[in-house]
């Protein structure tokens, strides 16, 4: 779950959420390999294998997820990487597990170091090591846990040490949604709404949502919302199309977050590269909602290149600004750093 929504829009996408692998639209090839390995487990009567998701925010992580946990019976704990700052924080929520249960770990990446090792053994021998006392006089008190199945969840699969990663029995990478898969979504949604919507309307909405159902599904609310205000509640083309400007969802489906980092880029540092922090700051955001919220649809649609001197804008960045790129920055994305 993503930290930085509202209280209304964590109600809102619980509400429009899935609830099984059958109704769960698109990445098809990540439910085929669910649905075995949870078919699987359950025929043999076990906790299924640990469970990695990765990907950029908003593709379905934590709906698979609930998803695990619905399709195997089993209760599910939700908790998050932040969240485990000690090793003990994390040996408290283990203890408390109960056989077959779904341990959902969201941002992963982000757990302390001690909590993150006690979960090596905990993963795979489903025992911890309680140390009790300090200094010389410190002993370590064996605690076997239930058999469980971590699913964790990732936006920086990178960050993972190798021996997490290994641990875990499958590894799915969520996809952006092709535009047919995300207006079946925005059709799913505006059904669960009671809101009457235009297939033009829903075909405009899959275009605009970056190939993130998140991002529909907000998308779709606000319109709902323009189209109760200013009209009769009917979402049409037009509705959709003023709504969208008013929020300044530009036509290919850029935000307020990445025309300023386009903007920042080409107007104040001359197309880049730039730093990530210096960039950061330069739209007054943080350098994880940079990089992790913005700057994967940037570099998927070919407005951004990444290289170890920084971000830069590319001629199509400049082009959709309405701006020439300077002589000097045409060859820039020939230099092997920008080709790796």
């Amino acid at each position: 779950m993503n930290s930085s929504m509202s209280p209304e829009d964590i109600t809102a996408e619980q509400a429009l959420r899935p609830t099984s692998l059958q109704e769960f639209v698109g990445q098809q090839r990540v439910k085929d390999q669910v649905d075995l390995l949870l078919r699987a487990a359950r025929e043999r009567g076990t906790p299924s294998d640990h469970i990695l998701l990765s990907g950029p925010p908003g593709l379905g992580k934590t709906t698979l997820a609930m998803i695990v946990a619905t399709e195997m019976r089993a209760p599910i704990r939700v908790t998050s990487g932040p969240a485990i700052t000690h090793a003990g924080d994390l040996a408290s929520i283990l203890s408390s597990l109960v056989e077959g249960e779904i341990l959902f770990l969201d941002e992963i990446h982000r757990m302390a170091r001690p909590a993150e090792e006690m979960l090596y053994m905990a993963m795979e021998d489903f025992r911890v090591d309680v140390v009790v006392g300090k200094g010389p006089g410190a002993t370590a008190i064996p605690l076997n846990l239930p058999h469980f199945t971590l699913v964790g969840a990732t936006t920086r699969a990178g960050l993972l040490p190798g021996p997490l990663r290994d641990r875990f029995g499958f590894t799915a990478h969520l996809d952006f949604y092709d535009e047919g898969d995300i207006s079946k979504i925005v059709e799913r949604s505006a059904t669960l709404l009671e809101v009457s919507i235009t297939k033009e309307s829903v075909i405009e909405l899959g275009h605009r949502s970056r190939g993130t159902p998140r991002i529909a599904n907000r998308l779709l609310r606000r319109v709902r919302d323009y189209a109760q205000v200013h009209g009769n509640g009917a979402i049409d083309i037009e509705t959709t199309r003023s709504a969208l400007t008013m929020y300044e969802v530009d036509e290919i489906g850029l935000d307020r977050l990445d025309t300023s980092i386009l903007k920042a880029l080409v107007e104040q540092f001359g197309g880049g590269p730039v730093g990530l922090n210096t960039l950061a700051m330069a739209v007054g955001e943080e350098r994880e909602t940079v990089e992790s919220v913005a700057e994967p649809f940037l570099v998927r649609s070919g407005f951004m290149v990444r290289s170890p001197r920084g971000r830069a804008a590319t001629a199509l960045a400049w082009k959709h600004l309405g701006k020439t790129p300077p002589a000097q920055s045409l060859g820039l994305f020939d230099s092997p750093e920008f080709q790796a």
